[in-house]
């Protein structure tokens, strides 16, 4: 009890009155300050009607969103042939009239804007065969025009592909409609082939070996033959092109062989000591 009156006492003491009045103050004061504060940063009970900029060229907009203190950005682009250049197509937010949404001073409206120009991204077609290339590229909208280095590799794939003179590389994004140039490898002599060993073989059992290569010519010489029987029983000394292991020779061409009657057998290789 002495407790409770003695705190009583203090409390209706001027003292303590003098503190809670303080922080009241101080309270108020934050408070309000903060309050003030807000409503100035924010604008508060500011609000700007947004304008309807559906149909209009994005480069025309400017003064019109510089008036009422806005500002806008272009989110995305939508092909469209039928519309000119950077017409608005969409905007966020709508028009007032629409949403009944009022803005502040800054704020951004996100546009959507038409383009005539549709963009493909460059397939890779480096290796691939020229029909193979031709059918991807028509796929894809793009045109084709084709050039041919010799080379006695890659014949018939592509080297290179290249737009505007310039190499491009796979997922660049071109026009629809653009021309790619594909330099094509063509070995001018054919495909090559490996070259056939002839040695031992008689002049018969050489033309069946070679007859698997429809474009060679096969011309055997034997000076040694006087009758039908000598060529029959002939055998391949040597050739041309000379075979070698892993040797290659156009797949149109000639194989010239000479073929004696006395054929020596092939020397045998020293064994490795």
């Amino acid at each position: 009890m002495e407790f409770l009156k003695r705190l009583k006492q203090f409390v209706l003491t001027k003292h303590f009155l003098k503190i809670i009045g303080l922080i009241a103050l101080v309270y108020l004061v934050i408070v309000g300050g903060t309050i003030l504060y807000l409503g100035v940063y924010t604008n508060h009970g500011e609000k700007i009607p947004v304008p309807n900029l559906i149909g209009q060229n994005v480069n025309s907009i400017s003064q019109l969103l510089d008036e009422k203190g806005l500002k806008y950005e272009i989110v995305d682009q939508v092909y469209d042939p039928k519309l000119a250049e950077g017409t608005i197509v969409d905007q966020d937010p709508e028009k007032t009239e629409k949403s009944n949404i009022f803005v502040k001073v800054d704020r951004i409206i996100r546009l959507r804007v038409s383009k005539r120009t549709q963009l493909v991204e460059m397939p890779s077609l480096i290796d691939k065969s020229e029909r193979f290339a031709s059918t991807i590229l028509k796929n894809r909208g793009l045109r084709l025009k084709v050039t041919y280095k010799n080379t006695p590799e890659s014949h018939g794939a592509v080297l290179e592909q290249r737009f505007k003179g310039e190499r491009i590389k796979e997922g660049t994004k071109i026009p629809v409609g653009s021309t790619i140039l594909l330099v094509v490898g063509r070995y001018e002599g054919g495909i090559p082939v490996p070259v056939i060993n002839l040695y031992g073989l008689t002049i018969t059992e050489a033309q069946e070996r070679l007859a698997s290569i429809p474009g060679i010519t096969f011309l055997p010489i034997c000076q040694d033959c006087l009758t039908s029987a000598d060529s029959l029983s002939a055998r391949i000394g040597s050739q041309t092109p000379e075979f070698i292991e892993g040797a290659m020779m156009p797949s149109v061409g000639t194989v010239s062989a000479t073929a004696v009657l006395n054929l020596p057998p092939l020397p045998v290789a020293d064994p490795p000591e």
